[in-house]
């Protein structure tokens, strides 16, 4: 059972019919999940995650004061707190993890605006270009065991994707960056006979190329522990994590270095033919640096498409 099953029959077993009978006229106003912070969220918890932050528990999401104020709110706190400690053969904490509570009674409002600095799913061009896309994945997973007044649904679905301008932007500095990276930075570096910072230029190219993969699946990538699993998940491009994973485990030594060059070209290869195949670009060659312009100059809101190539990465 993973953290999310677990959340749900907590809540089925407990929740649930605390709402019913202590809050009934409460629970139309209410969402209820989990989603936000920790692999379980993400479906990634295992047996080595159980070790911290890992217990039966799950997210009340109320509306604004207008509709429950501090007084109801802190009775459903209580109510909350009085759960059974232990399910399953796991136990709640005392106390809130590092970082401030993650289940519990939370406002939709201060939830969301800690994850993504907006109340209500709605950002501007800037916040798009510039927020941290962790923290965008955190705010789209999960899964909401039922959701009264639609509130929480409405502003996950807000951010569930990048707009296509601001896909089209990080995609096109992510690129570039990959270019520079592996496509020139790499064999210059071993020219030099500085083998660490080849391995550096190594590690720069993959983390752009992870990122541009998740871009081009219209994705969100998480926090770095998870990406290459996230990545394997993927329905387009997901084989490149083990040539990522290849690149980034080798050594840099003459018949490897060539083997890694060819590798890069290979992934280069592969990302060019995607970016094709949607119709993101107009360049034909090998060269990633060509079609990260050819993809700038496709974006259509002029005040995003004359910003600096990189200023979204």
């Amino acid at each position: 059972m993973n953290g999310i099953e677990l959340s749900r029959a907590y809540f089925q077993a407990f929740g649930a019919p605390m709402l019913e009978q202590d809050f009934p006229e409460l629970k139309p106003l209410l969402a209820v999940g989990l989603l936000g912070s920790g692999s379980e969220c993400f479906g990634y918890d295992d047996e080595i995650s159980r070790d911290h932050d890992f217990e039966p528990g799950f997210c009340i999401f109320l509306p604004g004061e207008d509709l429950v104020d501090r007084p109801t709110a802190f009775r459903l706190e209580r109510a909350y707190a009085k759960l059974p400690r232990e399910f399953m053969g796991l136990k709640r904490g005392l106390m809130a993890p590092v970082g401030g509570a993650r289940r519990g009674v939370l406002r939709t409002r201060e939830f969301f605006t800690d994850l993504v600095g907006t109340p209500d799913g709605h950002l501007s061009n800037d916040a798009w270009l510039h927020t941290p896309e962790n923290a965008l994945a955190e705010a789209a997973n999960g899964e909401l065991f039922f959701d009264g007044l639609g509130e929480v649904t409405a502003l996950r679905q807000r951010l569930a994707v990048y707009p296509e301008d601001i896909r089209r932007k990080k995609l096109a500095g992510q690129l570039l960056l990959m270019a520079q990276s592996g496509q020139y930075n790499y064999r210059r570096c071993l020219s030099h006979g500085e083998k660490g910072a080849a391995q550096l230029a190594v590690a720069e190219f993959v983390r752009s190329t992870m990122s541009a993969v998740f871009l081009l699946n219209r994705r969100y990538q998480p926090y770095y522990k998870w990406s290459f699993r996230a990545m394997r998940e993927l329905p387009r491009l997901s084989l490149e994590a083990e040539l990522l994973e290849y690149l980034l485990t080798t050594d840099n030594e003459e018949a490897m270095a060539e083997a890694k060059a060819d590798v890069i070209e290979g992934i280069a290869a592969d990302v060019i033919d995607e970016l094709m195949e949607q119709g993101l670009t107009r360049a034909s060659c090998g060269e990633l640096e060509k079609h990260a312009y050819s993809i700038n100059d496709g974006i259509q809101d002029g005040e995003i498409r004359i910003r600096h190539i990189l200023s979204a990465v």
